[in-house]
């Protein structure tokens, strides 16, 4: 895992020199960087580096409410994406040495929120809507060529949320959450009784469809939304329910490249805590632990991954962001707290903005 020199060499050697005084003595003190976006309590959004500690390191303002964030480790760039159906995504550089710049996403498409380097940092994969043929798409960003937007693949489904790139950087997976909209109805969904969520597995070169999983036809209102990969490689999935509020079906599972796909099963209590929602999904440093967070629910749960069993949890209001700290989590809320999960060893801060849905370790 990267530590404080790793991160400073891969956001250059100035990067420390641009910061305020009190923003570099934080950065001194702290081994571990987080990304986030953020909503200011005065008005505004931007996207932040925080340290575990909670003391905040740079910021950069966004024009709207951003989602998640993603970061090449080769290039020391970082990628904020609008929240959906936002049609813009700010390109950053840590360091302050270059002015952000703003993509715009092209006619008939809008952001899902989510997006990824490739290991060479010179291509950016993120989720998008072909919104008048309800179907999803993955943008191709040339990040040596001013970002410019040089094709796209076919997720092999509607409404592509999270993306994730396997480690050796070969196949992108998909969480289609199955979800038709379109921005003429705002965050509407229009197709709550034909929805049909998929994890798909995609050549990263090609764009061709390595394989597609479903879960069983009955649980096609089960909206699979964000990714993690376990030790084994295994592809831990947390959704969303969008049938009767009534209903309780089982919201985490996994998925595996040989076309096993499966859900955990939560006692009916430990389920419940969740309220049919997983906000963000995410694995300890070691791929031992899962965590998943329910902003509805006002939980984060923790899973034994090679068991399939919770581990913890902890009560969090308004807590949605995770991202591996040591031993175990950091998460963020709504309501500017960060605190450490399962091991995790910061203790609860309270910041002076609120946290968007998802906390990205930079280091």
């Amino acid at each position: 895992m990267w530590h404080r020199r790793a991160f400073l060499k891969a956001a250059g050697a100035g990067f420390a020199a641009t910061l305020l005084p009190r923003q570099a003595e934080a950065l001194e003190a702290s081994e571990l960087v987080f990304a986030s976006a953020i909503q200011r309590t005065e008005g505004g959004y931007a996207a932040a580096l925080v340290t575990e500690a909670g003391k905040l390191v740079s910021s950069v303002d966004l024009p709207d409410r951003g989602h998640d964030i993603t970061f090449s480790r080769t290039t020391g760039q970082a990628v904020v994406f609008a929240r959906q159906p936002g049609t813009f995504a700010v390109v950053f550089d840590p360091s302050g040495k270059s002015a952000p710049q703003t993509l715009t996403s092209v006619e008939g498409r809008h952001f899902f929120g989510h997006g990824a380097f490739s290991p060479d940092g010179q291509l950016l994969y993120a989720t998008e809507n072909d919104f008048d043929n309800a179907r999803g798409v993955i943008g191709l960003f040339d990040a040596t060529d001013g970002y410019r937007r040089i094709g796209e693949f076919d997720t092999f489904g509607t409404g592509p949320h999270e993306l994730l790139l396997t480690p050796d950087g070969s196949m992108l997976v998909i969480a289609n959450g199955g979800i038709e909209t379109h921005p003429d109805f705002g965050r509407a969904e229009l197709n709550l009784d034909t929805m049909d969520p998929s994890v798909c597995f995609i050549d990263a070169k090609t764009g061709d469809l390595i394989g597609q999983l479903r879960l069983a036809s009955g649980l096609h209102q089960l909206s699979i939304r964000h990714m993690a990969f376990d030790a084994q490689q295994r592809v831990w999935f947390g959704c969303q329910y969008r049938g009767g509020a009534e209903d309780m079906p089982q919201l985490v599972g996994y998925a595996t490249r040989n076309g096993d796909i499966r859900l955990v099963k939560m006692p009916p209590d430990t389920l419940g805590q969740l309220r049919n929602y997983v906000g963000s999904l995410a694995a300890s440093a070691d791929g031992g632990l899962i965590a998943v967070s329910s902003p509805e629910g006002n939980a984060v749960l923790t899973i034994d991954a090679a068991t399939a069993r919770v581990a913890s949890i902890t009560v969090l209001d308004d807590g949605c962001g995770i991202a591996p700290n040591g031993a175990g989590f950091l998460a963020s809320s709504g309501q500017g707290i960060l605190i450490g999960v399962a091991g995790g060893a910061a203790t609860e801060r309270r910041l002076g903005f609120g946290f968007d849905n998802h906390l990205r370790r930079f280091l």
